[in-house]
């Protein structure tokens, strides 16, 4: 069942994104982010808006350990999660040339969130390019695919385009947690949110078929968080959780906030229906 699109998608100066998983804007209590905003003040300083921003003398590069990677970095205001896809347009001549080089090599590139408010996090998800057209004017159309999660830790070099060390980053084990009890909560939530977004926006009601699709509780709540587009820090924030027990938690009681939103502007719309 498609989720009701409520807001527009993105779009920036370095690329086009549309995310194709039909979504709807979550309702969020001041606490929840006032939360996201302390989230993003513990950033790494040095990662600040673009990669124009990193100064081009680096200190010496330390040893690299066996989990250590280099990544070509693409800051978006965006954030993409694993299993996800993401459609891209490129034409920033430094992302032009990013493209060439990856197609000749494994393909993938590190996809991190930046705004002018927070700056650029850095943790992120690799995209993994799964569908690409080269046009006549050298622009690019991509189809992404989100992979593991990263954290930066070292830039390597800022021309003509952002490379960083990374950290792989996983879930840890949740312990005792019922993860496929919480999946379900969430899953229920995003039913009635859907339903009731559906009726608000005089959408025929149709049946809400299972959204898991037999995901597991850890890649389900990426999907959970990538319907939360038009609130891209509380995202992020969900990227960042290293414990699906929490992130599920998180995003059940995001849910529950709009529901309630959604019930009483269903109610108030009872009352007033030419409001």
């Amino acid at each position: 069942m498609a989720l009701p699109q409520l807001i527009p998608s993105h779009s920036s100066s370095l690329a086009h994104a549309a995310n194709p998983y039909p979504i709807f804007k979550p309702f969020l209590k001041s606490s929840s982010l006032s939360q996201s905003r302390r989230y993003h003040s513990h950033r790494l300083s040095s990662l600040r808006c673009s990669a124009s921003s990193f100064p081009d003398n680096h200190p010496t590069d330390p040893p690299k350990s066996d989990d250590v990677a280099e990544l070509p970095i693409f800051p978006l205001p965006l954030v993409l999660f694993p299993g996800a896809m993401l459609p891209l347009q490129i034409f920033e001549f430094r992302y032009r040339i990013m493209m060439h080089t990856l197609l000749h090599t494994d393909l993938r590139f590190g996809v991190i969130y930046s705004d002018s408010v927070t700056g650029t996090a850095d943790v992120g998800c690799v995209g993994e390019i799964v569908k690409h057209e080269r046009l006549v004017d050298d622009r690019f159309f991509l189809v992404c695919k989100g992979q593991e999660r990263f954290r930066i830790t070292n830039v390597v070099r800022t021309k003509p385009y952002l490379v960083a060390e990374v950290n792989w980053l996983e879930d840890r084990p949740s312990g005792s947690e019922d993860l496929d009890g919480l999946a379900n909560e969430v899953e229920n939530y995003m039913k009635d949110v859907i339903r009731l977004s559906n009726r608000l926006n005089g959408k025929q009601e149709k049946e809400t078929l299972e959204l898991r699709r037999n995901l597991f509780p850890t890649p389900f709540s990426f999907f959970v968080g990538s319907t939360f587009e038009g609130a891209p820090r509380e995202q992020q924030a969900l990227l960042e959780l290293e414990d699906t027990a929490t992130r599920l938690k998180r995003e059940k009681e995001t849910l529950r906030n709009t529901l309630n939103y959604l019930s009483a502007a269903s109610a108030v719309k009872d009352v007033f229906p030419s409001s």
